[in-house]
Formats: structure tokens, C-alpha cells, sequence
């Protein structure tokens, strides 16, 4: 007698609720599912429902904000796909759950502000009126574009239901787009209000619709914007919320648009601020119509003169966990310059603090997932790819099924060979924070990185600002010549393999010498071995305003000419410098991808024997070998 796959057959209760039962036997082959009950293999939910077959349709949940002042309750379009009852009706399902303002109808062709100035709009004069972009936005379209039904043609099959949603101000929902604001988040939790039976929702007639079809268990997802409304809705602390998977997401607008009090763009879209996305989703005919005066108020309000965090960043912050029921799987780029590694680095660390249930699957990608074959080993032996661990993931928290995936690793991460390895958490635990002091013998020369004590002397060197007119790549390039327009400290060659992991901190003393301010950018650089044709590598970057050098919220004057110290830290990375590479740190002031561009000449000076880089090595001072 064939012995049965490991499975679970979920049934009705008889209070309704879902009971699992399994049979603990190796798997081997699917068995196909009884009508109203899903079928597991390997601890994973199996594709036994006929997507042909599947339910399909278009509900209007009304929100609890009024975003468009017109004295009614925005209403929300979802539109909804989940398996087909065959047996009695009492089958229920959970929800995976995609919230989006990319749905349709979005500006493609917005105009972005120029980032060229004559000045920094923080040194009290006015940037030049021109304005460029189009082509981004274009771009932005191309890669924000929804991909329709690739979540209805795995899960439904599996037995879920999935809502694709409509975010408020967007496509067929009423109201403007808010730029990830509280109005915003409290409109993308109304869906989970009405699939748990706490909101209204309506068909296109007017007719009310109810969710009896849903056990109220619900799952967010979702890619970049997609990805970062379900942190914004976890924080809420919604009942039925269980578990969100956001990818690429952020958890700070601030952080998105600003660094410390400066004006930066999300890499790619240089010019863009929290008024041309919502001009972008909220397309064209809205945002200069019924939205026009709303939209005005996020220009007004999100300033672009000083860069200060303020009131309407704190409504667009994120990163209290205290509120958050849902577990959390965090995925995320270790390459991704749109929404950088700070994003989900603070966000890991408040879930943290507060003991949410998290795991984490970080790549060597760019600005989006991993790719759904990207597969992992375990310790124990077995492998799955990305894909099937979300699976997993959503069966573990949506279905109930005991499958161990909270016994696995934490964290899963992709090395720069592009293999997969597991670690217990991120950071990696065994990191050391290790000072490396800037040091120079020669005001003109380039310096040196050094764990130990610095050379004698107190040399100062300066650099003139010119990123207007030269590529981040052109500063970095050359580091073993002197450059007028930046500075560099190397390390010697490594005897062996450096690996950080966490958030680098650039500790420098300096002073603006024409101007009241600056941009100011630090790299950090992998670069080969002295006299190599190994081309240097950008491992991180951060920015800095001077005038935010106490806080964020608060810029105050710069005297020029004085030395100030500024600390800042470093986009959050996890990499290994190979042995007999070198460290590098190059310090300038425009960044020709990221910052907005003056006209060149703004002189600087630092003081290299009072500057360091604070870099987290697992292994601490021992493992670097100088």
C-alpha cells in the first residue's frame, strides 16, 4: 500500500473555525484536495483550485477619510480573485493582499524641478526655474507598472483569496494621493476592516457587499510603493493583519527624499520629492483638477529650501513598531539606491526592539526582489527558493500550517559570488565597531586609513566643489593621485577577507570656507591593490547638510571657516573587501546622482587627524591586519 504524502486537509469547524489535520508520513506524491479544503506537500500549500473557475470581482470599501475635502468618505476599488466554493459554502479563505497607486492612469510624464541652482536653496537664494524629467517619469511607469494576476495565478490556485487594491486618490478610488501619510495608510486599512466585517463595501450599483467569504486572516505584499504600504498599515496595529512581506519598501519618507537635513533623490529620479510622485499617481487630469490645491499643499509643506525633518515628515515616518501584530519578512536589495538599505535597516532594527516575528532574505540585487528561483540551502540539508519560502511564509501565518519556517535561520543573504548562505541574524552578531582614523602627511596627497596610531602631524587639506560637472565616478577614480575637487584615505592591502555588516559611520571635522553651505558626501570604496587596473567599486554612500549638524529638525548657521565636527552615517551594508584589496573613503561635496547641483567653487576643508570612519567588522580590529 502507497504510503500518504505528509498533508493538511483544512476543513470547516464546527463553530466555523479551521482545523488543520496532517498525517506525519515523508512526502512523495500530491494528493488532490477534498472540494473545500487545500492540500499541503512539504509543509507548502499545492495549486489544486482551477484559477478558470475562480470568483472574480470589483468591491468600493468606504475609508474613514476624506481626502479630497469634498464631504464624503473616500471609497477604495479592490478588485478581488479567490477559489470557487463546491461543496457546502462554508469554505473560507484567507486574503494576500496587494494595496497599489500604480494601478492605472498614473502622469506618466510629469515635470520634474530642475536640481541645477546657482546656489543651495538653503544659502537664502532661489534655484534656476527650468525644469527637466520627463524621460524619468516615463521610466518610473515603465518599472512601478503593476504586474496584473501574477499573485492570482499562484495563490488562488493555492487557496487564497487575493485582493489587488487601489490606493486612495488613485485609478477608480476617489480622493488625491497623499504620499504615504497617515490618510494614506488609514485608507489601505479600510480593506482589512471590511474583510474582517468593521467597514462598508459596495459593488458598482451601490448595493452593499459583505466578506463572508473570508476567514479575516490577511497578508500584505508588495513591491516598492506596493511594498511599503503594508508597513505603513502594520504600524496601525489592525486585528487581522497577520503577517506582511514588504520588498524593497520604505519605512521613512523622510529617508526617502532627504539625508540629514539635505534634499536627496531616490537614485534615478533625480528632481523627484513627495509632490511629483503624488502628481505621478494621481495622473494627470486629477492633479491638475479636483486635486490641484491638495497637491499644492505637499509642495508647500514637504520643503526643498531647508530639508529639515518636520510636522509633515513625522506623518510620513514609519518606524514605530510598538503597535505592530503582524509578523514581518523583510526583503531587500543590498544594491538598491532607490530605496537605500537604510529602509529596511531601521525598520529591522524597531521590529527588533519590540520582538515582532520577522525573518529577513537580503540580495545582491538592485531596487526590487530577488527573483523567485534565487534558492537557499539550509543548514539542514534542504533548499527552497525564494518563492516557495514566501509560500511557506503565508502558510505558516495565513493557514495555520506548522511547516518550521520560524525555526530556520533569520536571515538569509546573498553573498558577492551570488550564493546564498544563512546567518542567525542581521547585523551579523560578531561585528565590532572599529575606528579607522583619516590621516595625511601632505595637504594635497592623497591619505591614509589605519586602525592604529595616526602619523605625526596635524596636516589640514582642502578640496572645491565641482559635482556639477563631475560624475560621482570621475571623484572616485584615481585615488592614489591627488584630485582638487575631493579627498581620499586608503588603507593598505588587506592580508586577508574583511567583511562588515551594519551601518558605517563617517566622523568628520571640517569647515565651509565661501559659503554659509554645503553638500557634503563621503563613499565608501573597495579598491584594488596600488598600481592594479581593478576598477573601484562603490560599496556605500551618505550625505550630509552641515547646517543639520545637531539635528535633523533644526538647521542652524554654519561660520565660515570654522572646523565643525559632523557625524553621519553611511547607507546600511553587508560586504566583504577580498584580501589584498584596499579600503577606501572619498569625501566631496555635490553629488552629481543624488544631491541638487550649485555652481561650482564652494571650497572646503577638513581636518583629517580629528576624522574618522567607524566601520562594524565581524570579527572586530583583529581580522583587518593594519
Amino acid at each position: 500500500m502507497r504510503r500518504r504524502p505528509l498533508l493538511a486537509v483544512l476543513t470547516a469547524g464546527i463553530s466555523g473555525a479551521l482545523v488543520v489535520s496532517a498525517a506525519p508520513a515523508p512526502a512523495a506524491e500530491p494528493v488532490v484536495a477534498a472540494p473545500t479544503g487545500i492540500v499541503v506537500v512539504d509543509g507548502m500549500t499545492q495549486p489544486v483550485f482551477s484559477l478558470a473557475d475562480a470568483i472574480e470581482e470589483r468591491v468600493y470599501v468606504q475609508t474613514t477619510v476624506d481626502t479630497d475635502r469634498d464631504g464624503r468618505f473616500d471609497r477604495v476599488a479592490i478588485d478581488i480573485s479567490r477559489p470557487r466554493e463546491t461543496a457546502t459554502g462554508d469554505f473560507k479563505v484567507p486574503v494576500i493582499f496587494e494595496n497599489s497607486p500604480y494601478r492605472k492612469d498614473v502622469w506618466g510624464d510629469v515635470p520634474y524641478p530642475s536640481v541645477l541652482v546657482d546656489d543651495l536653496p538653503q544659502n537664502g537664494l532661489t534655484g534656476r526655474a527650468d525644469r527637466r524629467g520627463a524621460d524619468m517619469t516615463a521610466q518610473r511607469a515603465a518599472a512601478k507598472a503593476n504586474l496584473p494576476g501574477s499573485l492570482d495565478d499562484y495563490y488562488v490556485p493555492r487557496g487564497y483569496a487575493v485582493v489587488l487594491g487601489q490606493s486612495v486618490g488613485t485609478g477608480d478610488s476617489d480622493g488625491c494621493p497623499t504620499s504615504g501619510d497617515q490618510a494614506e495608510t488609514l485608507g489601505t486599512k479600510a480593506v482589512i476592516d471590511w474583510l474582517n466585517g468593521r467597514a462598508k463595501g459596495y459593488d458598482a450599483d451601490g448595493a452593499p457587499v459583505t466578506a463572508g467569504w473570508s476567514t479575516g486572516a490577511v497578508g500584505m505584499t508588495g513591491v516598492s510603493y506596493n511594498g511599503t504600504l503594508p508597513n505603513q498599515v502594520a504600524t496601525t496595529g489592525v486585528k487581522g493583519l497577520k503577517t506582511i512581506v514588504p520588498v524593497a519598501a520604505i519605512s521613512s519618507w523622510y529617508d526617502y527624499y532627504r539625508a540629514n537635513g539635505l534634499v536627496v533623490a531616490p537614485g534615478g529620479y533625480q528632481g523627484e520629492d513627495a509632490d511629483i510622485l503624488a502628481q505621478f499617481t494621481a495622473g494627470r487630469a486629477r492633479a491638475e483638477g479636483a486635486c490641484a490645491d491638495e497637491l499644492a499643499e505637499i509642495t508647500a509643506e514637504q520643503d526643498r529650501i531647508t530639508g529639515d525633518y518636520s510636522k509633515f515628515w513625522g506623518d510620513r515616518d514609519h518606524l514605530d513598531a510598538r503597535k505592530v501584530k503582524a509578523s514581518v519578512f523583510v526583503v531587500h536589495g543590498l544594491n538598491d539606491w532607490n530605496v537605500k538599505t537604510e529602509h529596511f535597516a531601521g525598520w529591522w532594527d524597531e521590529l527588533a526592539q519590540h520582538r515582532v516575528p520577522r525573518k529577513i532574505w537580503l540580495h545582491q540585487g538592485g531596487h526590487g526582489g530577488p527573483g523567485n528561483n534565487a534558492t537557499v540551502t539550509l543548514p539542514d540539508g534542504r533548499s527552497w527558493t525564494y518563492k516557495q519560502t514566501e509560500n511557506r511564509w503565508f502558510d505558516f501565518w495565513l493557514w495555520n500550517v506548522r511547516n518550521g519556517i520560524m525555526d530556520e535561520p533569520t536571515a538569509v543573504l546573498q553573498r558577492e559570488d551570488r550564493a546564498y548562505t544563512t546567518y542567525a541574524n542581521w547585523p551579523d552578531p560578531g561585528a565590532r565597531e572599529v575606528a579607522l582614523k583619516l590621516a595625511a602627511t601632505d595637504a594635497d596627497a592623497p591619505g591614509t586609513l589605519t586602525s592604529g596610531k595616526r602619523p605625526k602631524g596635524k596636516v589640514e587639506q582642502s578640496f572645491v566643489d565641482e559635482g556639477r560637472t563631475l560624475h560621482p565616478s570621475a571623484l572616485v577614480a584615481g585615488a592614489d593621485a591627488a584630485n582638487p575637487h575631493r579627498l581620499a584615505y586608503l588603507s593598505p592591502e588587506l592580508t586577508g577577507d574583511v567583511r562588515f555588516s551594519g551601518r558605517p559611520e563617517m566622523r568628520l571635522r571640517m569647515a565651509i570656507e565661501n559659503k554659509p553651505g554645503a553638500n557634503l558626501t563621503a563613499y565608501l570604496v573597495d579598491y584594488g591593490p596600488a598600481g592594479s587596473t581593478t576598477a573601484p567599486k562603490v560599496v556605500t554612500r551618505g550625505w550630509t547638510d552641515p547646517q543639520n549638524r545637531t539635528s535633523d529638525a533644526r538647521s542652524a548657521p554654519v561660520r565660515q571657516g570654522k572646523l565643525y565636527d559632523y557625524r553621519w552615517t553611511l547607507e546600511p551594508k553587508d560586504y566583504v573587501f577580498p584580501a589584498g584589496h584596499r579600503i577606501g573613503v572619498v569625501v566631496f561635496s555635490s553629488d552629481q546622482e543624488y544631491t541638487l547641483l550649485p555652481l561650482g567653487g564652494t571650497e572646503l576643508r577638513v581636518a583629517p587627524h580629528r576624522s574618522e570612519l567607524r566601520l562594524p567588522v565581524v570579527g572586530g580590529r583583529d581580522v583587518l591586519g593594519f
